[in-house]
């Protein structure tokens, strides 16, 4: 197992792992490879099942949202005071056009509709926030947007895994192939909201 796997993460640490990867995914641009989505599906599973490593379903749920809504501010504050030169400064190609979408993302939806679909989808959930900081939105509105956001997306996938493993007995064992078609799910509505939008402009 890797850092990129949430089974490593959800193994190691426990709940506290839910709490660290979803900071640093959505607070720090080093965090951009972490298994966000498969890690909150991953544990809302183990909250029902009962294996060796169960979980906690509230413990994991206030770990999921203190993660998600610290990391966002405190990117949004890094980007606020470190100004574009900090996301310029990183040559990582994922994480250039994860800027760029964001950027897309702002352009098209705005700041409010564009903060929120960001958090479902990764890479751009890590760079989205300090590039609102970068582009000076207004405290207030990203903090009341991002708020929404997080426990959206925070609350809804963790919630989605934990339905699947009480509903299916030994679902914990094909967690690999189960979460790769949550994720890719997960995805279809903004994937449709892309696509109302370029039908929209041509």
């Amino acid at each position: 197992m890797s850092v990129l796997s949430a089974s490593f993460w959800l193994s190691s640490l426990g709940t506290l792992a839910v709490l660290i990867v979803t900071f640093a995914e959505t607070g720090l641009l080093i965090g951009f490879f972490l298994p966000g989505d498969s890690l909150l599906f991953t544990a809302g599973v183990l909250c029902a099942t009962s294996g060796s490593t169960h979980l906690s379903l509230p413990l994991v749920l206030l770990c999921a949202v203190v993660g998600a809504l610290a990391g966002a501010q405190v990117g949004f504050e890094i980007g606020r005071r470190g100004g574009r030169a900090l996301l310029a400064r990183s040559r990582n190609p994922h994480l250039a056009r994860g800027i760029v979408r964001a950027e897309e993302l702002f352009e098209r939806y705005g700041h409010g509709k564009a903060i929120v679909l960001a958090r479902f989808i990764p890479i751009v959930r890590t760079v989205l926030n300090p590039l609102a900081g970068v582009l000076a939105v207004p405290t207030r509105v990203f903090t009341q947007w991002q708020v929404l956001g997080g426990l959206l997306w925070t609350i809804g996938v963790t919630l989605a895994g934990y339905g699947l493993g009480a509903s299916i007995p030994g679902v914990d064992q094909y967690l690999l192939p189960v979460i790769a078609v949550i994720v890719a799910v997960s995805l279809i509505p903004v994937g449709l909201e892309l696509w109302r939008a370029r039908r929209s402009r041509g």
